[in-house]
């Protein structure tokens, strides 16, 4: 079975870009205790259109243990409060899932 990346695409203005940070590296990683679960990356990337992109990046075994994440209770809990309090983006994140067909490492 193929592994899967889930990504999450964010464009943050500069005002909101240390809150957005913050708000990601202070959080409870529940992860690692989910079936399947691989890796993950927080990304920043380059400005674009008066905002800097951001990234989520979480590699998975497959899509069926991704797919168990978002179903599972550490998903819940991971996402409790999401959309309350000061809006940090510009607009929704953008999900993107990819089954990774080459894998090439050191």
């Amino acid at each position: 079975m193929s592994q899967y990346i889930a990504m999450n695409r964010f464009l943050v203005a500069p005002e909101n870009e240390e809150a957005f940070q913050k708000r990601w590296l202070d959080r409870e990683v529940l992860l690692k205790t989910v079936p399947g679960f691989v890796s993950f990356q927080f990304l920043q990337g380059p400005e674009k259109g008066g905002g800097r992109l951001y990234a989520s990046h979480t590699v998975w075994d497959s899509y069926d243990a991704f797919v168990g994440w978002t179903q599972s209770e550490q998903f819940r809990q991971a996402h409790v409060g999401a959309g309350q309090g000061r809006a940090l983006t510009a607009g929704p994140p953008v999900f993107e899932g990819f089954t990774v067909l080459q894998d090439v490492t050191a």
